[in-house]
C-alpha cells in the first residue's frame, strides 16, 4: 500500500471533497501569542513596545496589526510610513505585521470594519490583545480601542461565518484578555510591566519614524509630537510608570477584565 504523502496538495484536498469521500482538511496558521492593535503605524512603538520585547524574550510569538496607514499625518507620507513601520517591526522583531489599511481618521466601528478584525483574530488565535487607549488626545485611539474590544468578542461567536484569503471557513475565537494601554492623556493604570531591561530597545522603535519625530534636518511643519520635548516626555512618562512599581521603567495599562495570578511569586516586590 503506498504512503500519503506528507503534504496533500491544495487541489488533491478539494478534489477528495468533491467525491464526498470522508477526510479532513488540516488548516495551517502562525498562531500569535501576544497581538498589538494600534490606530496608526508608531501608537504601538510609543505605548506597548517594551513589553512586545520582553515577552519575546520570554520565548512568545509576537505582532503588530496597524488599523490605518497615517495617511491624514501631517508629516511623512504613506511610503515614508510603510518603510518606518517595518524598520520598527524589525527592531521589536515581531513575528508578523499587517496594515489593515482603514481610513485614516474617518473609519468607524460598524460591522465592515469588526470583521477585517475577526478576520486577523481568527487567522492568528492570539491569546492577549493591546489596543489603543479608550479616550486620548487623537479621537482615532478611542474609535480603535473600541473597535478591537468589540471585535474580540464578537469573534468568538461562532455564527458570524468568516473566510480565510484562501476561502476556508475560520474557526471562532477570542482572546482571553484585552488590554488598553496608556497614550498621551493620562490614565491609571490597573497594573504595570517592568520593562527596564528592554527600554533602549524601544526608543531605538520609535525612533525608527524618522519623519514623525524630531528630526532638525527634515523641512517638515512642525507637529504635536515632533517637538524636541515629546520624545522626553515619552521617557518622562515610562519613568513615571516604573515608579509606581518601584523598577527604573514600566508600561501601565487598563483590563475591563479582572487580572488573575497564579502565585503572589509573579509579584514585583519593591519597596515603593
Amino acid at each position: 500500500m503506498s504512503k500519503m504523502p506528507a503534504v496533500i496538495p491544495e487541489t488533491a484536498v478539494f478534489s477528495l471533497l468533491k467525491r464526498n469521500l470522508h477526510c479532513k482538511v488540516f488548516k495551517f496558521f502562525m498562531k500569535i501569542d501576544i497581538l498589538a492593535f494600534g490606530a496608526h503605524p508608531d501608537d504601538v512603538e510609543l505605548s506597548c513596545a517594551g513589553v512586545l520585547l520582553v515577552e519575546k524574550k520570554n520565548g512568545k510569538k509576537t505582532g503588530i496589526i496597524d488599523l490605518t496607514q497615517g495617511e491624514l499625518g501631517t508629516r511623512g507620507t504613506v511610503e515614508t510610513r510603510k518603510l518606518e513601520a517595518a524598520a520598527a517591526a524589525a527592531i521589536l522583531q515581531v513575528d508578523v505585521r499587517e496594515n489593515l489599511e482603514m481610513a485614516d481618521g474617518f473609519f468607524t466601528n460598524d460591522t465592515a470594519h469588526q470583521i477585517k478584525i475577526i478576520e486577523v483574530l481568527r487567522k492568528y488565535q492570539p491569546e492577549i490583545i493591546f489596543c489603543n487607549a479608550p479616550h486620548d488626545r487623537h479621537p482615532d485611539h478611542g474609535k480603535g480601542s473600541k473597535l478591537v474590544l468589540d471585535a474580540c468578542f464578537l469573534s468568538g461567536l461562532r455564527k458570524i461565518e468568516t473566510n480565510d484569503k484562501n476561502g476556508l471557513s475560520q474557526e471562532p475565537w477570542r482572546p482571553k484578555y484585552v488590554l488598553q494601554y496608556i497614550q498621551d492623556r493620562f490614565i491609571q493604570p490597573n497594573f504595570v510591566i517592568d520593562v527596564t531591561d528592554v527600554f533602549e530597545q524601544k526608543l531605538e522603535s520609535i525612533k525608527a519614524y524618522g519623519t514623525q519625530f524630531h528630526n532638525p534636518i527634515l523641512q517638515e511643519p512642525q507637529t504635536y509630537i515632533s517637538t524636541p520635548d515629546f520624545l522626553e516626555s515619552v521617557i518622562y512618562r515610562s519613568k513615571m510608570m516604573g515608579r509606581m512599581i518601584g523598577v527604573k521603567y514600566g508600561e501601565g495599562f487598563i483590563s475591563e477584565k479582572m487580572i488573575g495570578l497564579k502565585t503572589v511569586n509573579d509579584l514585583i516586590q519593591e519597596n515603593t
